[in-house]
């Protein structure tokens, strides 16, 4: 302790609590310098693309939103669509660890789960194509034969079962731990006495899970549907082995001809790629780079605007 001029008594400043201050600021600088420069070099790479003449862009494109427009549809297309798959998943397996399984099971229910967030993006392509292809084929034939009057199954069926809506459910497979994770924790963190305020009522476990567990665990649901839906956007590997792509703006889920996505079309294009290619292929990383950030900042406003209840209100 120190004596200022003005009568005022200082902490001294340890060596430890001053290298701790020191390297967490350097660490939060880092990431906004990495994050500023990999914005700095997408934007100036793309240049040329954007400014890039009519016929000198891959594909015949009179200009670069033409050429990227197809890619955006799909890649928003094939998240949405695997985030409607594994949300009400990822809730259900939370629920049923966290409230539902004996004790004994409930982690090893867990730690199943998480092992799959270590499983490879190329195991489940291989999964995708030599079992979960030939497994639902049948079942879009017969989607298409008697659903076909619902506008998402019209169109003539794949016969190989590589469709858009195959590697949605590849996708959902793969945001699955992330958000099953997420979600158990916010439901274990439901404190006891609202639970036990609910059944003291005579409320049922479902009454008590809708009316105590979900309303508490609402910011948290909306933070794992939001991580699942980044890591679906910015896929892969899965997305280029599984999909038979095209240049195309299809809601149709069943057909040969599917949309591509925006990083799957940069993994099978950028080795060829030359010139001016490169250059679309940076930018339309671009584009998904502010998709990304776009979404997560609607994910931010969502959360903080319902950040005021917690348990001790």
């Amino acid at each position: 302790m120190t004596t200022g001029t003005s009568g005022t008594i200082r902490a001294k400043v340890r060596l430890g609590d001053r290298i701790f201050s020191t390297s967490t600021v350097a660490a939060g600088s880092i990431i906004l310098v990495v994050l500023a420069a990999v914005a700095i070099f997408l934007i100036g790479e793309s240049i040329p693309a954007l400014v890039a003449k009519p016929g000198t862009l891959p594909r015949g494109a009179t200009n670069f939103w033409v050429y990227v427009w197809p890619l955006v549809f799909g890649t928003v297309w094939a998240a949405a669509i695997a985030l409607i798959i594994a949300v009400p998943v990822a809730i259900g397996v939370a629920l049923f660890i966290s409230h539902y399984a004996p004790r004994r099971i409930a982690p090893v229910l867990g730690y199943i789960i998480d092992l799959l967030a270590a499983v490879p993006s190329v195991v489940f392509g291989l999964w995708g194509i030599g079992v979960l292809a030939p497994f639902v084929q049948p079942f879009y034939q017969w989607l298409n034969s008697n659903v076909s009057w619902f506008p998402l199954f019209g169109g003539v069926a794949s016969g190989t079962g590589r469709t858009i809506l195959t590697v949605a459910i590849v996708l959902a497979v793969m945001v699955l731990p992330i958000m099953t994770a997420v979600c158990r924790e916010v439901f274990l963190q439901t404190p006891r006495l609202h639970e036990e305020a609910a059944l003291a009522l005579g409320a049922t476990r479902w009454e008590m899970i809708r009316m105590a567990v979900l309303p508490f665990g609402r910011p948290g649901i909306i933070s794992a549907a939001m991580l699942g839906l980044g890591r679906a956007l910015g896929e892969t590997l899965a997305v280029a082995m599984v999909l038979s792509p095209a240049t195309v703006v299809s809601f149709f889920l069943l057909t040969t001809q599917n949309p591509n996505t925006i990083a799957g079309n940069i993994a099978l294009q950028f080795p060829e790629a030359t010139g001016v290619g490169v250059n679309t292929l940076i930018a339309s990383g671009l584009v998904l780079f502010i998709i990304t950030f776009i979404v997560n900042a609607i994910a931010r406003l969502a959360v903080n605007r319902r950040k005021a209840f917690s348990g001790a209100n």
